[in-house]
């Protein structure tokens, strides 16, 4: 790897060896086709194979119930649904940012338990450890760049009465908007969690390529999460547990792939979000808030940005809302919607 320009440029870490077996390799340009789909797509089997074989031998040697898995395979969400099914683990622990990002919590743990001999009471329930901005922070970027959110016919109004805000973003996304929601600290990890998130009403079956095609501008395969009130789990998941971390994929009961299709992958499953009171309590007020609307206590989840890092502060939210045809920015306790006709 090189980084020339300030940008990474990785060669080919293949020999030729490989596009004998499977074909020429496919160039960036290059349209997604259906051996490419296949080729992937037999890849995830071959790995969900090779890692329950080691999972089930560690199981052997250990006769252990529980299970951390950390690292970049640790992200492997579909595989990660399935350890229960597959294995004799019977509860399954993977912490947001499992990838490289996560050995930051593994130094200091190490230090804390074993060098100064501290006891163990950390329990990580929830992701929300980034920065946050307060609402003065957010009232001063949004003043000085007042010029351009009225050049585009944005409609502003700010309310401190969460109950208000929650119905009013609910009654929008029930509407068939799609809505930035930017609120209190940032999440850590690859996942959105509902604080730098973009929403949309899951019943929607066109709702993924609609983002994918305004927003996303992405390939139309890439599917989206269902953030879930905790309490629903079993209503809407076969076999699930609560997730809040949004990287265990289990299938969708069948009477309920039709009610929320735009989070429900090809096969029948769905990468789900659990939310829970305690831990995110105004991203649970507003699900609570679209179950009134519409009897269905999901919302599609995906992560706020548009081909770049998600997010971090007020401005790039205003940027991402500014640019692409997203309807509405929740931002704090303001909330801009484009007119129809921005």
């Amino acid at each position: 790897m090189t980084w020339d320009d300030g940008e990474p440029v990785i060669g080919k870490v293949y020999t030729p060896k490989l596009e004998e077996l499977l074909g020429p390799a496919r160039r960036s340009n290059d349209p997604i086709g259906p051996r490419h789909e296949a080729i992937a797509a037999s890849l995830q089997v071959v790995f969900e194979d090779a890692a329950v074989h080691v999972l089930n031998a560690l199981h052997e040697r250990t006769g252990l119930r529980r299970l951390c898995l950390a690292g970049g395979c640790a992200m492997n969400s579909v595989l990660n649904g399935k350890i229960r099914a597959r294995t004799p683990f019977r509860e399954v622990y993977v912490q947001p940012a499992a990838g490289d990002n996560g050995t930051s919590l593994g130094a200091a743990l190490y230090v804390w338990h074993q060098l100064l001999g501290q006891p163990r009471r950390f329990v990580m329930q929830h992701g929300y450890w980034g920065p946050e901005f307060a609402e003065e922070e957010i009232r001063r970027t949004l003043d000085q760049r007042s010029a351009e959110i009225d050049r585009i016919g944005c409609r502003t109004r700010t309310t401190s009465d969460a109950d208000e805000l929650c119905r009013w973003t609910a009654g929008r996304l029930a509407a068939g908007k799609i809505v930035g929601w930017f609120q209190g600290r940032m999440e850590w990890g690859a996942r959105a969690l509902g604080n730098r998130s973009i929403l949309a009403d899951p019943r929607r079956a066109d709702m993924r390529d609609i983002i994918n095609s305004k927003i996303k501008f992405r390939e139309k395969f890439r599917p989206f999460a269902p953030s879930i009130l905790e309490e629903a789990v079993d209503e809407y998941f076969v076999g699930a547990v609560p997730d809040p971390f949004m990287i265990q994929v289990y299938p969708v009961r069948p009477e309920k792939r039709r009610v929320i299709p735009a989070v429900t992958h090809v096969d029948g499953s769905g990468r789900l979000q659990t939310v829970s009171q305690t831990t995110n309590p105004l991203y649970w007020q507003l699900l609570r808030a679209f179950e009134k609307e519409t009897g269905v206590p999901v919302l599609l989840n995906t992560s706020f940005n548009e081909n770049e890092p998600i997010v971090h502060r007020p401005g790039e939210a205003l940027d991402c809302f500014l640019r692409t045809k997203m309807d509405a920015l929740v931002v704090g306790h303001t909330v801009l919607e484009k007119t129809p006709d921005a």
